[in-house]
């Protein structure tokens, strides 16, 4: 009887052990590495809404900004600062990939200075015009920048070898016109950058679907072209992709988050974890949908493995584009 009391004991004692050692998150916070508007304050809050929706964290996720190199101030904060701190998750984008691809975060930081925790969906690539403009199809917009690429200025949330920029290239490109002449501005976010093309500043803005939801429901802007390798489903079955009107233009963009690289394991399964929880949640899919984002469930090590297997795959697009050496 003693014995096994004892034995009852000893395995209470193991599980409180186990439950007081295991991880909680104290003071969660999403960091959206531009300012507020474009892709990386959406990626945030589909994480903060999403995850609250879902009922994953009992603490609410706060979203904080630090904007600067499209990525590169944060990569470097987490690296620098915080590189163990189990309670920032750090949003990225197909962008961010690129930029680490050319090693544009810093000559001693690549893909292994992170730990890839999660994603948040797919979103693609848009051409988009001011609702005012005189182009009503990709076709008629190319006839015009074929004319003359000099007098068009498009512009995007990122710099030259940006995903956005990659955007702009590919799609002049498939359109026969050399991308070295086309006139290109780089903001800080998708935020500047819309601001720009409403503000008559720059002709056309090659951003993404997940961004333009409020300009078109509001007449602000037209959309050309869709970058997607298919049309995408619900209200905007009705824009046509690049693909299909002739240009062979597709551009698929994933957003997910980061931990810092020396995150605990036990924290990084924790929020593995959760990200699985939510992926089983229709609560968060529907904030996903609701951005318009095809679902994208990959988390832990499959995603960590998928993520350097990317970068991987763009810096050799990188240097055949003679971006990098």
């Amino acid at each position: 009887m003693k014995s096994h009391i004892a034995s009852l004991l000893l395995v209470s004692g193991i599980s409180a052990a186990f439950n007081a050692s295991a991880f909680e998150p104290s003071k969660p916070s999403c960091i959206a590495p531009a300012k507020p508007g474009g892709g990386f304050d959406l990626t945030c809050r589909i994480l903060s809404t999403g995850f609250a929706n879902a009922d994953i964290t009992k603490i609410p996720m706060a979203v904080t900004f630090m904007p600067g190199g499209v990525g590169a101030v944060a990569y470097n904060y987490i690296n620098s600062t915080t590189p163990d701190d189990p309670n920032k998750l750090v949003a990225f984008s197909s962008g961010s990939l690129l930029n680490l691809a050319q090693g544009k975060f810093g000559k001693n930081l690549d893909e292994n200075n992170a730990r890839w925790v999660g994603t948040a969906g797919v979103d693609y690539g848009a051409i988009m015009v001011r609702a005012d403009a005189p182009w009503n199809t990709l076709n008629e917009l190319v006839d015009d920048i074929k004319k003359d690429p000099t007098k068009f200025v498009l512009g995007a949330g990122g710099g030259v070898g940006s995903q956005d920029w990659m955007k702009a290239a590919i799609l002049m490109k498939s359109s026969g016109v050399d991308p070295k002449k086309m006139r290109y501005v780089a903001y800080e976010g998708g935020g500047e950058a819309l601001a720009a093309l409403l503000g008559g500043h720059i002709k056309v803005y090659p951003g993404d679907v997940g961004e333009m939801k409020g300009l078109v429901e509001s007449g602000k802007v037209k959309v050309l072209a869709i970058m997607s390798p298919e049309r995408l489903k619900g209200e905007y079955s009705k824009y046509p992709t690049a693909i299909e009107q002739g240009y062979d233009a597709e551009w698929t963009i994933i957003r997910g988050y980061y931990l810092g690289p020396k995150v605990s394991d036990e924290a990084y399964n924790y929020w593995a974890a959760q990200f699985q929880k939510a992926y089983k949640s229709p609560a968060f899919e529907k904030v996903v949908v609701d951005q318009n984002l095809v679902p994208f469930t990959m988390s832990g090590d499959t995603l960590d493995n998928y993520i350097k297997e990317r970068v991987a795959y763009m810096r050799g697009l990188a240097k055949e584009a003679g971006l990098i050496k």
